[in-house]
């Protein structure tokens, strides 16, 4: 290298410090000053890391006085650079010695870095390259917003997401029966809104005990990381914002605390939402005298923010003007009178009976042929019903033609569009439960410690029910605080248990009891007594702790065989892994019963549930067993009435566990009356079942072909190696941890600081699905990760691989031959509503010219080109451009050509493919808005605006040039 003073440098490693002077050479060390940034680098002459600077003819520059010029000639004297052109502003010819450069001058386009020397490596370019076209296929997928999920592929869960994720601001209940995935199903529907732009913000309201367990859901499946807001929130986001629910875009609280906060309620409606979720939307209480407070504040939001999910699970026969009242929420317009509601209901068992027909294997028969005709009679139906009946016509055919038929029925009758529910009766794949009960004797020290204190109060009627958890009768009458646990050494069910793990010591089992002190002493007891593996799971440790105990249990090898969880944990996590549960006592509401057992049985589970429930015999615990167990058969079938009992007989059911001197018979009568109640309701929830909104909740065909295009897209082995190859050339390391499983962290060597989706202390990735759900604490890498989106954003808003120059050996082809590859890129912008992506996604367009002009882009493929060149360290690589910089511009030019004639064809495409499917689709459902009031007219006017003008954006589509890669053919 040749170093002067005045000459103008650009560090290699550190270009943000824009143009350097040369202000010192001594000895063989040189001094460059940065005014831009006000640093100084000392380099030894030998190998400094610098680049000359030195434009060329055409090209644009400005002054250190603000002026700017284009270069009509360039002139050396004595080593240094003087620039000739015309000012812009004056149109004057001037001259401009290199020393009064604009210091703030830097090298964004592609062309610009490369004739600078800014040179990047030759994988690089690759990488950046494969990250664009894997970008442009990811905007357009069909699948685009579902693969994300860390969750189990079931058909109907996927199905119901992507019917409700696309719509612009969805409104819908989400009623499917418990253990069939509302939440899910929400979370899917919220991570596809948000990654399409169609949400930016999103308030989740919940009861209470559900706020930790959507938090933790939200994270965990779908890393969205929700702000849990309360009133201590709320006092520390006054230092950010006027109003505290402006300070985050993604918000959870829970319902009571907006009931019971006026202010709190008028700041979450002063603030603007794009989704409101609500779940166990049943406790919205309504009549049209009086709406409950609850209702009336879930109204005035629903009146304002323009996308509402409303889940639950409570069956609609159980309070059917409850239920007109939560679809009064989605659509007032179109559920405004509940007495028209009940008459258009009365319309809706014929038309079931007609899809059960079309669901149904033969042919049709004239009856129902002619119940299609007349549902349908707007369509001219007869070619596929003759289809459905022609002996000569497929199997395949056949199916094709009822499925279409089904469509039509589903479209045009009852309330699919604003309602989706799944019942256990219409979905497989639910595992049997098993009861195995195991009286015990109550000890002595129980006996004891009860007598006392019946001593010591006198005749408490309620003081029998304290055996429902003797260990805390023996630990105030042994004066023992709850770190005590002496307890442990009498209770015959801690001699059970860990009887019973011994004799299963291959199996994982989950133990559930009411209280953190209860968990704590279980597992200390069978840890020291047998030194069986456990672990804990209680309210008092921290999210990180949970972490590593659900980490702990779920290992195969090495890992807990115990599972102690306080009542927490039966909230938000799945352990579908095991299949023995342990109930070590038993709440007095049947939904939390169920919500434990519902830990394990979960679709998805491929085992049985063994369901063990040890009991102190002649104690409350044996009577409440027995009611739930004779009276509503809660432990071996779920109990979807189960509120609903409780609420009927909960005061004669806790009388009785209250009562020392309860007659047995007053026990039987109440379960003989349970049963009998229970299964009232159960044949009234059978017959009361809408089987047209199952069949259309379910998804059928279209479902089961989601999936089979998700493990499609998931079994791609290029998936692994691009996203590997990404990680390396953002400089994040990785380490096997076995078990199909991945290490992250970042190294010194990262090109960022720090990186969206990666904490400081790592994370644990797999690309495996099943290994993702058995551990909460690996990640779930796909396409949609923010690790994997913030890398690809890493990539493409650098510089990074956007010039490159590579050898070509090929004998065939003369020496210093050259070829000019450009990377192009056609894109528009346009508001999020309005889905471009869907059309128009980001483009790459790649030209490929000999020294010629001649286009090669067709005949030689990128990989296959790729795979025979060879890489140029960067000094090399800066003089060889530099040498073939008059060969270089007009092939340049070329490029642009090329790639502005392609930009016309591929707005052409996008503006027909636009106006096809927005046009069919609108015209779908204004044909529908008909026959079925459920498509809402707000949603028709929104699709007219958008098709009306979505084609103006995409006419303002660009191309610009993205990367430049220079090949020069050698033979050595």
């Amino acid at each position: 290298m040749s170093f002067s003073i005045g000459q103008r440098w650009i560090s290699d490693s550190e270009s943000e410090l824009g143009l350097g002077t040369v202000v010192a050479i001594e000895g063989r060390m040189v001094t460059l000053l940065f005014p831009a940034s006000g640093e100084n680098r000392f380099y030894a002459m030998a190998d400094a890391p610098v680049t000359r600077v030195v434009f060329n003819v055409g090209d644009e520059i400005s002054s250190t006085d603000d002026w700017s010029m284009t270069i009509s000639e360039l002139e050396e004297v004595d080593e240094l650079i003087i620039y000739h052109g015309v000012r812009h502003d004056t149109q004057e010819p001037v001259q401009l010695r290199e020393m009064f450069l604009s210091h703030f001058l830097k090298f964004n386009k592609p062309q610009d870095r490369l004739f600078a020397g800014q040179i990047d490596r030759f994988d690089s370019f690759v990488v950046r390259y494969q990250t664009l076209v894997k970008r442009f296929e990811q905007q357009q997928s069909e699948l685009k917003g579902l693969m994300g999920g860390k969750v189990s592929l079931i058909p109907h869960q996927l199905y119901i997401a992507s019917e409700v994720g696309r719509r612009i601001s969805p409104r819908v209940l989400l009623s499917d029966e418990v253990g069939l995935g509302k939440t899910i199903e929400a979370g899917l529907i919220i991570h596809q809104q948000l990654i399409a732009g169609l949400a930016k913000r999103v308030l989740i309201v919940v009861p209470d005990a559900l706020q930790y367990q959507w938090l933790i859901e939200m994270l965990r499946r779908f890393n969205m990381h929700f702000s849990l807001f309360d009133e201590d929130r709320c006092i520390e986001a006054y230092a950010d914002a006027e109003n505290p629910f402006e300070t985050e875009q993604l918000v959870l609280c829970s319902l009571d605390f907006l009931r019971r906060k006026k202010k709190r309620f008028e700041q979450v409606a002063e603030a603007e939402w794009d989704l409101l979720v609500v779940d166990e939307a049943h406790h919205l209480q309504w009549d049209e005298q009086n709406p409950s407070r609850e209702y009336q504040v879930i109204e005035h939001l629903a009146q304002q923010i323009a996308g509402v999910l409303l889940l639950t699970a409570t069956p609609d026969q159980l309070g059917h003007q409850s239920h007109f009242a939560r679809l009064r929420l989605l659509d007032p317009d179109r559920f405004y009178d509940y007495a028209a509601f009940l008459e258009e209901e009365q319309h809706y068992q014929p038309v079931a009976e007609a899809a059960q027909a079309l669901l149904d294997t033969g042919r049709l028969s004239d009856q129902h042929a002619n119940q299609l005709t007349e549902l349908l009679s707007e369509n001219d139906i007869q070619p596929l019903i003759n289809l459905i009946n022609d002996k000569q016509a497929t199997e395949e055919q056949q199916l094709q033609a009822k499925q279409e038929l089904l469509q039509h029925l589903l479209d045009r009758h009852g309330t699919g569009r604003v309602l989706f529910r799944n019942t256990r009766n219409a979905i497989a794949g639910f595992p049997k439960r098993q009861l195995s009960a195991y009286p015990l004797n109550l000890p002595s020290q129980y006996k004891t410690a009860l007598k006392v204190q019946q001593m010591m109060q006198g005749n408490n009627s309620g003081l029998n029910n304290q055996l429902m958890f003797p260990e805390e009768l023996y630990q105030q009458f042994e004066g023992e605080t709850e770190n005590s646990a002496s307890w442990t050494q009498y209770d015959p069910r801690i001699d059970w248990l860990i009887d019973f793990l011994l004799a299963n010591k291959q199996k994982k089992v989950l133990l559930i009891c009411a209280k953190a002190a209860t968990a704590l002493a279980i597992e200390d007891a069978v840890r020291t007594r047998e030194g069986i593996r456990g672990t804990v799971f209680h309210e008092d440790m921290s999210l990180l702790e949970r972490d590593k105990a659900a980490a702990y249990f779920a290992q195969d090898e090495a890992g807990a065989q115990l599972m102690v969880c306080s009542e927490i944990g039966s909230e938000g996590r799945n352990f579908q892994f095991a299949q023995h549960i342990v109930l070590f006592d038993l709440p007095t509401n049947p939904d939390l019963l169920e919500q434990r057992i519902g830990r394990l049985d979960r679709i998805g589970q491929k085992h049985d549930i063994q369901i063990h429930v040890p009991y102190l015999q002649d104690t409350p615990q044996q009577s409440l067993l027995r009611w739930y167990h004779e009276g509503l058969n809660a432990f071996e079938h779920t109990c979807p009435a189960g509120s609903e009992i409780y609420k009927e007989f909960g005061e004669r059911l806790n009388t009785i566990l209250a009562s020392a001197e309860a007659a047995p018979a007053e026990l039987d009568a109440l379960i003989k009356d349970t049963a009998r109640r229970y299964q009232e309701l159960r044949q009234k929830l059978d017959a009361g079942r809408d089987r047209l909104l199952e069949i259309h909740s379910s998804g059928g065909t279209k479902a089961q072909q989601l999936i089979e295009k998700i493990q499609s897209a998931e079994q791609d082995p290029h998936f692994v190696t691009f996203s590997l190859r990404l990680f390396d050339s953002i400089g994040i390391n990785q380490d096997d941890k076995g078990e199909n499983a991945l290490v992250l962290h970042a190294s010194e060597q990262m090109i960022v600081p720090s990186i969206n989706g990666l904490p400081e202390d790592g994370c644990t990735i797999t690309y495996d699905r099943d290994t993702a759900l058995s551990r909460d604490e690996i990640q779930l890498m796909s396409w949609e990760h923010p690790l994997l989106q913030s890398c690809i954003d890493t990539i493409l808003g650098a510089d990074l691989g956007t010039s490159s120059v590579a050898l070509l050996k090929n004998r065939a082809l003369p020496v210093g031959s050259l070829f000019l590859e450009g990377i192009f890129v056609v894109e528009t912008s346009a508001p999020a509503a309005f889905q471009i992506e869907r059309y128009l996604p980001a483009t790459p367009v790649r030209i490929l010219l000999d020294k010629n002009g001649g286009d090669l882009s067709d005949k030689v493929g990128f990989e296959q080109f790729n795979q025979q060149l060879s890489a140029v360290n960067r000094h090399l690589a800066a003089k060889l451009v530099s040498a073939s910089q008059q060969q270089i511009h007009p092939l340049l030019a070329q490029a642009n050509k090329l790639a502005q004639q392609q930009l016309s064809d591929i707005v052409a495409q996008a503006s027909n493919k636009m106006k096809q499917s927005l046009n069919a689709e609108l015209a779908r459902l204004e044909a529908l808005s008909a026959v079925n009031p459920s498509i809402r007219q707000d949603e028709l006017a929104t699709m007219r605006e958008l098709r009306d003008n979505a084609d103006n954006y995409l006419q303002k589509a660009q191309v610009k040039l993205d990367s430049l890669r220079v090949i020069l053919v050698s033979h050595n």
